[in-house]
């Protein structure tokens, strides 16, 4: 479900004279019982509107004073957002001759044409107040309060996202409130300038038309309106003059390519993108490639394993992102945790809509071929990104689900040919490529021919994880093993610290049989996913004339220079 609340309006949209009548009960009666949250957000004050609902407690809050005041009607708990007016400036709108003056909580009222008078005595009394219009009526306001930071206070106790809201209104006042949901409606009655906001209008007026967005809701989560969400879209980069954007829900992504070929830092970029937007997101990272996002919680680390239970307590809010970093999991247990933590997640998407993104890194290891899911552990057919260097090792149930590749680093074309084979479709023409350049990709819409793509670069830079590679394990089959020529040894570096360590230990022909075979700069690559440091490796390894102790000091230099060893021995030596 995308939609699970609906604000609404009051005065103009769900009552007509200032009544809501019995059809418009009934529809937002059948909205409840469909699981979904009713919040109410008007400029009314809150005494008066009370004596005009029967029903208050058919919603689940009520945003009134434009913003200022929030009702919990289940409570009837009462809280205000800010300060409220000051009696000396109430009495000089009074001595200046303003007439049918309202005083609430929070805010002022009064009406046309005394909104000069009311900006006169704001500028006199060097107050910082806001002044809004709505249908006549002149309302003023501490600064930032309108409806739109009354429904976020409201919806941050509910545990919602402004992205699972639609928003419903008719006058002035709800410019603040449909911008802020993922989907504004405006009811038929509504003024010219809110219908140009509107994402789209309703057939009929007043209740009516909110009980024909209650049935359109019920009946489809308004999946026939959705091409009508284009403000909401993600840019991904650029083909050309032509900006290739991102659906925010809908999109399921496989981001796929060789080692060290940019995929986290794609990746990065457009969850960095989809935050600013406001949309959660939650990455599932086996080996800690995310540790250094800036955007999000990391928990976990290569001495401590995450535990799911605070993994769910970070995402209970809308506005926190969450990395899950595995590398304090052994390898083996890896797909036992994620087993665990998948159902969480499955479970709170389906009560909230959130995390909006998943990421599933390593998607090879934690979702193989041979995967089968049990029943809980299904996962949802849009917004998530898989990340794997092999698309033909990911479960053929997620491959089905994928509408975008994103291939990068070598042989896209190849890349993508995989994905369609095992994905059961047909590539349509695409030049090969020998290799792409840092920041592009090769996009692939299904059913759409694939272009390259400029990518949009990350904000923030992505630094190494020098813990993860110089600290953590990275497992016995990505291990790097000295053995030597006639294979006598079976020392196993499994970071980067150890391999400096040993290498400098180990007799020099053991060190130049691997360093002549370029088995340095391949473990580089493969495994430790550093393509620059590997290139520039091999160029050590290319120079058949440089000596074993050379070549330790320029390899060990080059080490060094990407990643931050250990503190308490900055060379990554011993002693």
């Amino acid at each position: 479900m995308r939609y699970h609340a609906l604000a609404a309006d009051y005065d103009g949209t769900l009552a007509h004279h200032g009544k809501i009548d019995e059809p418009t009960w009934a529809a937002l009666r059948r909205l409840k019982e469909s699981g979904r949250r009713l919040i109410m957000v008007t400029g009314r004050e809150l005494d008066e509107l009370l004596e005009l609902l029967p029903h208050p407690e058919v919603f689940d809050r009520i945003v009134a004073e434009n913003g200022g005041v929030i009702y919990e009607p289940a409570t009837k708990d009462v809280r205000t957002v800010a300060a409220g007016p000051s009696a000396a400036f109430v009495a000089e709108l009074v001595r200046r001759g303003v007439t049918r003056i309202s005083v609430g909580r929070v805010i002022v009222a009064t009406w046309e044409p005394h909104q000069d008078k009311v900006l006169g005595v704001i500028r006199d009394q060097g107050l910082e107040l806001q002044v809004i219009f709505n249908k006549g009526s002149v309302m003023i306001l501490p600064p930032g309060v309108n409806k739109a930071s009354g429904l976020q206070v409201a919806l941050t106790e509910l545990g919602l996202s402004p992205h699972n809201v639609v928003g419903v209104g008719d006058a002035e006042n709800d410019h603040a409130l449909l911008t802020a949901c993922e989907c504004g409606v405006a009811v038929a009655n509504a003024l010219p300038s809110l219908k140009q906001t509107a994402d789209f209008v309703t057939e009929h007026h007043h209740g009516m038309g909110v009980s024909e967005l209650v049935e359109h809701l019920i009946a489809n989560d308004l999946i026939t309106r959705a091409n009508r969400l284009k403000r909401h879209r993600v840019l991904l980069g650029r083909h050309g003059d032509r900006e290739i954007s991102i659906d925010p829900y809908s999109a399921n992504i496989m981001v796929c390519g060789t080692s060290g070929s940019g995929k986290s830092t794609l990746t990065t970029g457009l969850l960095e993108r989809l935050c600013k937007h406001g949309y959660q997101f939650a990455i599932v990272d086996p080996e800690g490639d995310y540790a250094s996002v800036e955007i999000a919680v990391v928990l976990g680390s290569h001495k401590r394993a995450p535990l799911v239970e605070e993994v769910m307590d970070v995402l209970r809010d809308a506005q926190d992102n969450c990395v899950v970093n595995m590398l304090g999991v052994s390898v083996e247990h890896r797909p036992e945790f994620f087993a665990q933590l998948l159902p969480a997640i499955g479970d709170l998407r389906a009560r909230t809509g959130r995390p909006h993104w998943l990421v599933i890194d390593e998607a090879h290891h934690m979702l193989p071929a041979s995967w089968q899911p049990a029943e809980e552990m299904t996962l949802r057919a849009h917004g998530t990104v898989y990340i794997t260097v092999h698309p033909g090792s990911v479960a053929g149930g997620i491959l089905s689900t994928i509408d975008t590749v994103l291939a990068v680093g070598e042989h896209p074309e190849q890349t993508l040919r995989e994905f369609a084979e095992v994905a059961g479709l047909t590539l349509p023409p695409v030049a090969p490529i020998e290799k792409l350049a840092p920041g592009h990709t090769m996009y692939w819409k299904i059913g759409e021919n694939p272009i390259e793509v400029v990518t949009e670069k990350p904000k923030m830079e992505r630094t190494r994880h020098s813990r993860k590679y110089t600290e953590g394990n990275l497992g016995h089959d990505r291990s790097f093993f000295f053995r030597g020529a006639d294979g006598r040894l079976n020392l196993k570096a499994h970071n980067l610290q150890l391999f400096i360590q040993i290498g400098i230990g180990v007799d020099d022909e053991t060190w130049l049989f691997h360093l002549r075979k370029g088995e340095y700069s391949r473990w580089i690559r493969t495994e430790v996913k550093d393509g620059e440091l590997s290139d520039e490796i091999a160029r050590i390894e290319a120079d058949t004339a440089v000596s074993a102790a050379a070549s330790r000091e320029a390899i060990k230099a080059a080490i060094d220079k990407r990643y931050t060893l250990p503190s308490d021995k900055p060379s990554g030596l011993v002693d």
